[in-house]
């Protein structure tokens, strides 16, 4: 497998801003607009309305990424998938079919197959970039999709240890300053729902928050088994929800949702944290090297705790869920709903969108507008 260590600098770049082009939309002209909108040299047609979409990462998750983005598809929002990548031959076929079948005049994509298919993909005249490969390759792809000088919608977790974190932290610093879009897939920001519960708890709805509580826990996730004559990097790529380098673990894979929310409250993440995990039931070879279970206690810079869980065991109490406990209350923040302190429901959210639906509508509204989101850093 390679990778490009090319140094990524501002100079190393393609200039955006020697591109331009425009998004139609209604009372602007298409010059006007493109010279608000700097994209990548990858320039479609001065007039032309259509952004061209790269899937890099067909699982489910980008094959569902894909078709939400294609689902905005409109006469005035015109979207077309144009190249996909993919370590592997069926997984690739399997979401162009897919894909094909629910949006067959917006699909026109060619297939590039291997580890370094993403390279083919970032060299093709593509606008977008859905990054959907496991996370351990997010920091390489995205720092990539930058340097090409092409939008990035990228799925959580942006990596899966510290040096990923950092690769990405960089990046998105020519991201910004080369106003390129980045979104990230932490799709609780675009539901109506979580905004204006986390709105009424801002706003003292149950008092000071003294403590937080976090769950991602169920039965667990596929395993895949070793092929024959299947190497190990093909393995592991197939069962990459198994192996740290690839995951993160499900900590961070799974419930980096739950931790975003809290964070989201609380207005930063945690200064300090202590806890514990391990493998109870995961214990075969096909298991990889991930925990079944983690609790970890985190304390924010004011003191507020929040009481994190996730596990993947069968038979035990599941809940993706979040709470807050105030002074005149508490709160279902998942649920949406506030309550006293006679467990009275007090205020409820009304119901929300789709947000993994909501977040490319969100993005693709911003684009089209001329204005430039980033979620990189927060991501």
């Amino acid at each position: 497998m390679t990778q490009d260590t090319n140094k990524l600098t501002n100079d190393s770049l393609p200039n955006a801003e020697a591109s331009r082009r425009g998004f139609l939309k209604t009372g602007v002209t298409a010059s006007a607009l493109a010279a608000t909108l700097p994209i990548s040299r990858s320039a479609w047609a001065q007039g032309s309305d259509t952004i061209r979409l790269g899937l890099i990462g067909c699982g489910g998750r980008g094959t569902g990424a894909a078709g939400q983005a294609l689902d905005t598809n409109s006469e005035s929002n015109r979207v077309k998938l144009t190249a996909v990548a993919d370590p592997f031959k069926f997984r690739a076929d399997n979401a162009l079919k897919e894909l094909k079948n629910k949006h067959k005049d917006n699909v026109d994509a060619k297939a590039f197959i291997g580890v370094d298919g993403y390279k083919e993909v970032l060299a093709s005249d593509v606008d977008m970039v859905i990054l959907t490969s496991p996370p351990g390759f997010r920091p390489l792809h995205f720092e990539a999709a930058v340097k090409a000088g092409k939008h990035v919608f990228m799925e959580k977790p942006v990596a899966t240890d510290a040096p990923g974190v950092r690769r990405v932290l960089e990046a998105n610093k020519i991201a910004k300053d080369r106003k390129l879009a980045v979104a990230v897939g932490l799709q609780r920001h675009h539901q109506s729902d979580y905004k204006s519960t986390i709105k009424m708890l801002k706003e003292g709805a149950i008092g000071d928050i003294i403590l937080t509580r976090a769950y991602w826990n169920g039965d667990g996730v596929w395993t895949r088994n070793r092929q024959a004559n299947q190497t190990e990097l093909e393995y592991q790529l197939n069962n990459w929800y198994y192996f740290n380098w690839l995951s993160g673990d499900h900590i961070c894979e799974q419930h980096i949702h739950n931790l975003d929310v809290i964070n989201w409250l609380m207005d930063g993440p945690p200064a300090e944290a202590q806890g514990q995990g391990g493998r109870q039931v995961r214990t075969g070879e096909e298991n990889g090297q991930i925990y079944d279970h983690h609790f970890v206690e985190f304390t924010y810079p004011n003191g507020t705790k929040l009481l994190s869980q996730c596990r993947h065991i069968p038979g035990c109490w599941n809940s993706v869920s979040e709470f807050a406990h105030g002074t005149n209350g508490w709160a279902d923040i998942s649920g949406g709903k506030i309550y006293n302190k006679k467990n009275e429901v007090v205020w409820k959210s009304p119901a929300g969108e789709n947000g993994w639906a909501q977040e490319h509508v969100d993005l693709f509204a911003q684009i089209r507008k001329g204005e430039i989101p980033n979620e990189g850093d927060y991501g």
